[in-house]
């Protein structure tokens, strides 16, 4: 049987306007990511690039996956400094059922989660939201952004097949990307009055005119182009083609996995490839579809990569799931070695963009080679989250500044001490050659001596060159291989409870979402005591106490969380926090529809909860009301054993009581809480 789950539903947008300006002025934190980790731009280095005639402050984006889902989640990817924001993959089936857990980073990362969880009109709104809350941060002033590092771009994406996107649904969320105008002005309405004065603003309302195809599972190659000719002519989009890793073919792909890598324990099915369209024909369509957007002045790039296909050959992921797809460290040396081959048939005709296995110590090269963007997932996935993005940054800089790169252009051009030999195959007048080898010379920004044109070409030849380069080293690199890829995240032997832990934290920010949180809850014992009534009153049982110890307590807001299991990974004790911490339900309704989870609805003056399946409700006041499976009783909350009153038909356990108690009290006590806030805005 699968393991009960959640499924996400959306924050209401006052709720996340409130909660994200009010932790700021907090705790100096936005959707749990601290201020200290955020990448507001650097002054002094211009890292900006264009991507389809379009400018992004950095090149460095959230893949589509589980960071671009939710409008907290791209809020979080740009504080983390992606400025070119890829959005979860929509489709017309929007009623999937994914396997739970879905996430697997113990090693490299594996996943069996590849498209929305939203219906389709969900989506386009939390896109909307997303953005949204990314201009209310930029015209509140509260950060400090450097000049022109408020320039984000969003890319929409699709699959799977043409009739799909070519439906009425896929095709009104493609119109409402193109002109959100109607969804900007009914949610500009649900702005809080304590920010009213943001109400009105300026909102993007053109929220993207690219669009990146998925051609996973298999979408064959007559396919694909037919799609993409429609996205060109009829809805005028500037399209990437995300293409598969088994375009390397099975010899070529099976070869560098298991000979050059060591990943011997992971097998690519024969049908992956036998699906997938092969390397002449994406070669064709390239150039064909290349053709069309020209004529139509629109732009088209290719992507690599969708994830690779295997066989399931691990016991993290339901028995019954055959499949599952291979990210992270592996799939950076195959994609990686497409790009070079995909560059060594079309040059630098048709821009690229890239996603596997980028990290701290691979995002300057990427950049390096002229990808854009630069889009990221698995990484976030480990302990930091977003956090992580911070250093990609620091890196990127670090680089830039042994260089003397000032702009990303120029950091191309010098990267890897290319520049000389890249100018050399330029066929330039005499006075211009020179001028640029006094340019390569000097500390001076490239632009500032060379023209436009010809900065172009050399940029792109650089790229070219580096692209070689790092794609040999990359694949002889021993930090890709399996034996770099097996330890495990460490396991103490002890079981998580519903109070305490060793209070790592790390269980907050890997979740994409921000679904898990702390709260602080009142320390000391909890007394184990039962009440029973008799003929005479009632009779008292203490047997034995339960220790609240720890400062801070964990907790999980059930509307965010998709039980995809990977905070379970990385926290060090066993049971899952989103399976054993307190769970908490926007409302009332979603409490009672999902009566197969344990959980808490919290409004201003009671809670209700479900603890080892069974129903409690505590209602506050002088007396408070304690209700449950076969009992309603009432007592003064200071001294409930000496004040109890009322019916019961067995015994009451009054521990319950107190941990209502005491988890009220949290709630209420942070009013920047999610549970806080929607009681609030149901009061």
């Amino acid at each position: 049987m699968p393991a009960p789950m959640t499924e996400l539903r959306p924050c209401p947008f006052g709720v996340l306007v409130t909660r994200m300006f009010g932790e700021l002025e907090a705790k100096r934190s936005i959707f749990d990511l601290p201020e200290r980790r955020f990448f507001l731009g650097d002054a002094e280095r211009d890292l900006s690039v264009s991507f389809h005639g379009h400018t992004a402050a950095t090149p460095l984006g959230p893949a589509a996956g589980p960071q671009s889902q939710m409008a907290q989640n791209l809020v979080l990817s740009w504080l983390g400094g992606c400025r070119i924001h890829e959005l979860k993959t929509v489709q017309i089936d929007d009623e999937l059922v994914i396997p739970r857990p879905c996430i697997d980073m113990q090693t490299v990362g594996y996943n069996v989660e590849w498209s929305q969880e939203l219906k389709l009109e969900q989506s386009l709104e939390e896109y909307v939201k997303g953005s949204m809350l990314i201009e209310l941060l930029v015209a509140s002033g509260e950060l400090e952004l450097a000049p022109d590092f408020e320039r984000t771009l969003f890319d929409m994406s699709v699959g799977y097949g043409l009739e799909g996107i070519q439906s009425e649904r896929v095709q009104a969320f493609v119109r409402g990307m193109l002109d959100c105008t109607e969804v900007v002005d009914r949610l500009r309405g649900e702005i809080p009055p304590a920010f009213a004065h943001l109400a009105g603003i300026d909102f993007t309302t053109r929220l993207s005119d690219t669009l990146t195809l998925s051609t996973f599972h298999g979408c064959p190659a007559d396919e694909i182009e037919r799609i993409v000719h429609f996205l060109l002519h009829e809805n005028r989009l500037n399209c990437i083609i995300k293409l598969n890793p088994m375009l390397l073919g099975p010899a070529r792909t099976r070869e560098l996995l298991h000979d050059t890598l060591g990943y011997d324990d992971v097998r690519v099915p024969d049908s992956a490839f036998e699906k997938d369209t092969s390397w002449e024909r994406m070669s064709g369509f390239v150039e064909r579809l290349g053709e069309q957007a020209r004529a139509l002045e629109l732009g088209l790039g290719v992507k690599f990569t969708n994830t690779l296909v295997v066989e399931n050959h691990r016991d993290f992921f339901p028995a019954d799931e055959r499949e599952m797809y291979l990210s992270g460290p592996p799939l950076h040396v195959l994609a990686m070695n497409l790009v070079r081959a995909f560059r060594a048939e079309f040059g630098d005709r048709y821009p690229i963009s890239f996603s596997a296995g980028i990290d701290r110590k691979n995002f300057a090269d990427a950049v390096a080679i002229g990808l854009v963007p630069v889009t990221v997932c698995s990484d976030l996935l480990k302990p930091g989250g977003y956090a992580r993005a911070h250093g990609y940054f620091e890196e990127l800089t670090r680089r830039m500044d042994a260089r003397g790169a000032r702009c990303v252009d120029d950091f191309i051009v010098s990267a890897y001490g290319v520049g000389a030999a890249a100018l050399a195959r330029l066929d330039l007048p005499t006075d211009e050659h020179a001028a640029c080898e006094r340019a390569l010379a000097s500390e001076a920004p490239l632009a500032d001596a060379v023209s436009a044109g010809t900065l172009a070409r050399w940029v792109s030849e650089a790229a070219l060159a580096n692209t070689t380069t790092y794609v040999e080293a990359a694949t002889r690199d021993p930090r890709y291989r399996r034996d770099s890829h097996t330890r495990v995240p460490r396991k103490i032997g002890s079981e998580l409870e519903l109070f305490d832990c060793i209070t790592c934290d790390k269980c907050v920010p890997v979740c994409p979402n921000d679904a898990n949180f702390s709260l602080a809850v009142a320390l000391g014992e909890i007394s184990i005591v039962k009440a029973h009534p008799g003929p005479e009153g009632w009779t008292i049982r203490v047997e034995g106490a339960l220790a609240v110890d720890k400062p801070r307590q964990y907790a999980n807001f059930a509307d965010f969380c998709n039980d995809c299991g990977n905070c379970d990974v990385f926290c060090p004790e066993d049971g899952g926090p989103y399976l054993v911490k307190p769970r908490f339900f926007g409302t009332r309704d979603d409490w009672s529809a999902q009566a197969h989870l344990d959980g808490f609805f919290v409004a201003r003056d009671r809670i209700e909860g479900r603890i080892d399946g069974a129903t409690y409700g505590l209602v506050r006041g002088s007396p408070a009301v304690f209700t449950g499976n076969g009992f309603r009783v009432s007592l003064v909350e200071d001294d409930p054993t000496g004040t109890l009153d009322g019916e019961a038909l067995g015994e009451v356990d009054l521990t319950v009581f107190e941990i209502l108690r005491r988890i009220h009290d949290a709630v209420l006590g942070d009013a920047t809480s999610y549970p806080a806030l929607a009681s609030a805005q149901r009061e």
